[in-house]
C-alpha cells in the first residue's frame, strides 16, 4: 500500500534541510532573488539591519556600480562598512563594469578600494551582473559553515551573552559595539540610563536612534 504520510515526512525533512537566505525587502526591485530561487535556494523578505542579504551568518552588501559610487559621494557607503565590520563575516559585491564607469580618479578609487580592503576589513567581490551575483550568494549558501553573532542563536546562551543578545537586536548594535557597552557600563540598565553624549564614544550616530527606541511606546 502506498504511504502518503511517508512521502509527507521525507519531503518535510528534505525541505527543513533548505538554506534559507534572509533579505531585506529593498531588494524585491532587483533580478538578484529571482536568480537566487533558479539556484535551488529558499528567500525570505524582511526588514535586515544591516546589509542585503544574510546567507549562513555572512552580512552581504550588494550595489550596483552606480550606487556605489553615489555612496561614496553621499558617504553612505563609510556607515554602511561600519555597520558590516560589526559581524564577524562579511562583504561587499560590487555589480557591474566599474572601470568603464567609474565616477572618480583612477587613483582616487585605488585608494578607496584599498581603504575598504585595509581599514575597515570587508572583503570585496566584483560581478558582471545580477545573475553572477546571484552565484556567489548560492555558492556561500551550499558552502559556508555557520557561525555569527548571538543573534542567530537563542538557545543554551549564558548570562553574559544574554545581555549580548538583547543589546544586538537593536539597530546598529553589533556584537562589538554591544560587548564594549557591556564591558564599559556593566549593566543594560546604567546602559539605556545613559546619556546620548556618553553612548555616542561607542555607537557613534547610532546612540540618538538607540535611545529613541528606548523611549519609544508601543501601540
Amino acid at each position: 500500500m502506498y504511504d502518503i504520510f511517508s512521502k509527507e515526512k521525507v519531503l518535510k525533512k528534505e525541505n527543513d534541510l533548505k538554506e534559507v537566505i534572509e533579505v531585506d525587502f529593498r531588494e524585491k526591485n532587483s533580478l538578484v532573488p529571482s536568480e537566487i530561487i533558479k539556484q535551488g535556494l529558499t528567500i525570505n523578505f524582511k526588514q535586515l539591519k544591516t546589509g542585503d542579504y544574510i546567507v549562513k551568518g555572512v552580512v552581504i552588501e550588494r550595489k550596483s556600480v552606480s550606487d556605489f559610487f553615489s555612496s561614496v559621494f553621499d558617504k553612505r557607503l563609510f556607515n554602511q562598512l561600519e555597520n558590516l565590520k560589526q559581524y564577524e563575516k562579511n562583504l561587499l559585491i560590487v555589480e557591474g563594469n566599474l572601470n568603464k564607469d567609474s565616477r572618480m580618479h583612477e587613483n582616487a578609487l585605488r585608494g578607496l578600494l584599498l581603504s575598504i580592503g585595509l581599514n575597515y576589513k570587508v572583503p570585496i567581490i566584483f560581478t558582471k551582473n545580477e545573475e553572477e551575483t546571484s552565484i556567489y550568494i548560492s555558492l556561500i549558501a551550499k558552502k559556508e559553515k555557520r557561525g555569527f553573532s548571538l543573534n542567530q542563536k537563542k538557545k543554551d546562551l549564558s548570562q553574559n551573552e544574554e545581555l549580548q543578545f538583547i543589546l544586538e537586536s537593536f539597530s546598529g548594535v553589533g556584537p562589538i559595539k554591544a560587548r564594549s557597552l557591556l564591558e564599559k557600563f556593566k549593566t543594560l540598565k546604567k546602559i539605556f540610563s545613559s546619556s546620548e553624549k556618553d553612548l555616542s564614544y561607542i555607537l557613534g550616530n547610532n546612540s540618538k536612534n538607540f535611545l529613541e527606541i528606548i523611549k519609544r511606546k508601543y501601540s
